[in-house]
């Protein structure tokens, strides 16, 4: 028996500094490097000037000044905070004009605003099902859907990354011991930048009697005629199903959101403790991203030229593989139909190198690792407001990467 609390040191909380020492032997440790001023297409970390390929940020709108503007006047008329639950003295009017305007974007009767992309989702999962009841998600899903099935107490399995048949073959043996059955998935999954196959999940619900809800995380904005997202873009927009979002990426704010039909918005209202039991989005954070969302349906060009940076990138990046002679570094473009494109790399020294590498030569590139993902692989994310000299500077820093000896 260890009488001291710890099988690692004399003290309870010796076995931090062994973790700690475990990650950085591993290249797993991460630390934060500020960002000063304003975020956009390029950024200043430490006095550096940088081309900044690792924001989420996909139509530039975060320094938008209409958003600024917007946040603006709604502190000056409502305060900074909300100062309490909705149910309680924290719903504004703003609240709902941005429910509305995310219902209207999506196609859908409702929606309900939350406080984080992360709370909307174990919000909804824990108040949709419970221990009587099974999730099934695709493994890659982000760690916001996998902690909403663990806090909900229902039995959750994973079906392989995009694989139909075997979400097919886990309903077919599972399905009928439970009483509700919910199917998650991102729209885009955020570390490999490849689509779900929406229209087939959607089918398999329909013939297992499931729910479905997927993540539009970082597809609202981006995907669809009218920017709604991945659902807009795959044409699934008319089918039942439950849509998560969130307000931080391409709207620029801060927040989440559920959207769907009216009984399910009010049943959330009611039942998400992720929304019942904390303070309502900030005015400021409401006022901004209702901004966006009036941009994203009001300016299609600024998908228009994102969409054709993700192009021209993607073939530069290929033709750059394609001719390399060494490649030492292992560089491989994985599958990607979005924005997020991924570069996996040999192992996780090798891409923390290969990132430090990029800022030396004026360029930000997030380095991704395990258990995050299960690859190493530089993240490159686009803008609408990247212009082609960012783009031709980044295709010859990764053309000395790929051919350094």
């Amino acid at each position: 028996m260890v009488k001291d609390g710890s099988a690692e040191g004399s003290a309870p909380y010796d076995w931090l500094n062994h973790s700690l020492t475990a990650l950085h032997r591993a290249h797993r440790y991460r630390s934060v490097q500020a960002i000063e001023g304003r975020a956009g297409a390029t950024i200043q970390c430490q006095g550096q000037p940088l081309i900044n390929f690792a924001s989420n940020d996909y139509l530039g709108l975060a320094s938008d000044p209409r958003l600024a503007a917007a946040a603006i006047a709604a502190i000056q008329t409502y305060g900074t905070g909300s100062t309490g639950s909705r149910l309680l003295s924290g719903h504004r009017q703003l609240h709902e004009e941005l429910e509305q305007a995310i219902a209207t974007l999506k196609g859908t009767d409702d929606a309900l605003v939350f406080s984080s992309g992360y709370l909307a989702n174990l919000g909804a999962i824990a108040a949709l099902v419970g221990t009587p009841d099974l999730i099934v998600g695709d493994e890659y899903n982000h760690s916001s859907l996998r902690a909403g099935g663990k806090v909900s107490g229902a039995t959750t399995l994973d079906y392989r990354h995009n694989d139909t048949d075997h979400l097919k073959q886990l309903l077919e043996e599972h399905r009928d011991r439970h009483r509700r059955c919910l199917i998650t998935t991102d729209s885009v999954f955020s570390m490999d930048g490849d689509l779900c196959p929406l229209p087939a999940i959607l089918d398999l619900a329909a013939a297992y009697k499931s729910m479905v809800l997927v993540d539009e995380a970082h597809g609202t904005g981006v995907f669809g005629a009218g920017g709604s997202g991945v659902v807009e873009h795959l044409d699934c927009t008319k089918r039942p199903l439950i849509t998560v979002g969130t307000l931080s990426k391409a709207l620029g704010s801060l927040g989440g959101y559920v959207a769907g039909s009216k009984p399910l918005i009010e049943f959330l209202r009611n039942r998400a403790p992720g929304w019942v039991y904390t303070t309502g989005l900030s005015p400021a954070d409401t006022a901004a991203a209702l901004a966006a969302v009036q941009i994203v349906q009001h300016e299609p060009q600024r998908r228009d030229t994102l969409w054709r940076s993700v192009n021209h990138l993607t073939q530069q990046i290929d033709q750059i593989l394609a001719e390399a002679k060494k490649n030492s570094l292992g560089l491989k473009r994985l599958p990607s139909g979005s924005p997020i494109i991924g570069l996996q790399i040999s192992s996780a020294a090798a891409v923390v190198e290969a990132s430090r590498q990029l800022q030396r030569a004026g360029l930000w590139v997030a380095a991704v690792r395990p258990p995050t993902v299960p690859t190493s692989r530089l993240r490159i994310t686009l803008m609408a407001t990247h212009q082609p000299a960012h783009l031709d500077h980044l295709t010859t820093a990764l053309r000395a990467l790929a051919n350094q000896p």
